[in-house]
């Protein structure tokens, strides 16, 4: 079992990144607002008295300074930690001061999370209160919003779908519309698509459907993991040697479809800053004498969500 005084550690680690990216919001620099989001993560973990591994990061070793794929960090001391990161999910929100840029990052017992190579994942992903396999990675889209619909105990144009406006997506998209859905189009950021499933009163998002980054597969895995939904998913290669690289990585089968919790077993906390103001979380506000967070908590073992409020002096 995780410590509790992570739930509070962790916290500060998206707090500190979500800070040094805010400093660039609106700036239209996506690659300096990340660095900086890295450095201050990365000090962030490395104050921690843990022995952690990034298991999921911003890239292979050969991508430092990011916070790569197989990096340790923490002070070496205490219990083994696998650890998933974004330290910016969505630079180009952040970049353009659109809504929904996150600090996010997930943290378990040593071998729980997927070590899942820097590639794409296929992804479906609903909110709690539905029966078990009520949608399907392997279904017809349309399918899956008449049976969405259907358990929810409304009619398909009363759902609304949230897919990443990327042009993979054409046939996809039509197929939503076919089922008579509303499609809640993003351009970043689906790990915030994802966790919006899981309030689609305030959201107005009820199912999370497309192709986007397997690290971020992994993330959102570990957020409903705590806070409840069902999610499905599915490594997309697109490099002849991306399978191999899987495998050595310890993925068993590639082409499997993944179950969220074979993305993100055992104990797991999950923890997100807002940079910009979204529909979860309020982005950083820099006053004149001082900085102001918002924060959400999840731990996965209580089944807790916290929310916090911070304000620290400049």
């Amino acid at each position: 079992m995780l410590h509790r005084i992570l739930t509070i550690e962790i916290a500060r680690v998206t707090e500190a990144a979500a800070i040094a990216a805010a400093t660039l919001r609106g700036r239209g620099n996506e690659k300096q607002a990340d660095q900086l989001a890295v450095d201050a993560m990365r000090t962030a973990l490395n104050g921690i008295e843990m022995d952690g591994m990034v298991v999921i990061g911003e890239g292979e070793r050969d991508e430092a300074p990011m916070l790569y794929i197989g990096e340790k960090v923490g002070t070496g001391k205490g219990p083994k930690i696998d650890i998933a990161l974004d330290p910016l999910e969505g630079t180009t929100l952040c970049a353009k001061a659109m809504p929904d840029s996150l600090a996010v990052i997930a943290m378990a017992e040593g071998g729980s999370l997927l070590h899942a190579p820097d590639s794409y994942m296929s992804k479906i992903a609903i909110g709690p209160g539905y029966p078990d396999g009520v949608v399907d990675l392997d279904a017809d889209p349309v399918d899956n919003i008449r049976a969405l619909a259907k358990a929810k105990g409304v009619k398909p144009d009363q759902i609304t779908a949230c897919i990443l406006d990327r042009p993979r997506h054409a046939e996809l998209i039509a197929k939503v519309r076919e089922a008579g859905a509303g499609i809640r189009l993003i351009t970043d950021g689906d790990v915030a698509g994802v966790i919006h499933t899981t309030d689609p009163a305030s959201t107005g998002i009820d199912i999370y459907i497309g192709v986007g980054g397997a690290p971020e597969g992994v993330l959102a895995a570990a957020a409903l993991r705590c806070i409840g939904g069902q999610m499905q998913g599915r490594l997309v290669f697109n490099k002849p040697d991306d399978r191999d690289r899987a495998r050595k990585m310890g993925v068993k089968d590639p082409d499997a479809k993944l179950s969220m919790h074979e993305m993100a077993s055992g104990d797991v906390m999950f923890a997100a800053t807002g940079v910009t103001d979204g529909t979860m979380l309020s982005g950083v506000k820099f006053g004149s004498s001082h900085i102001a967070t918002e924060t959400v908590v999840m731990r996965s073992a209580t089944g807790t969500v916290r929310w916090i409020k911070n304000r620290r002096k400049v």
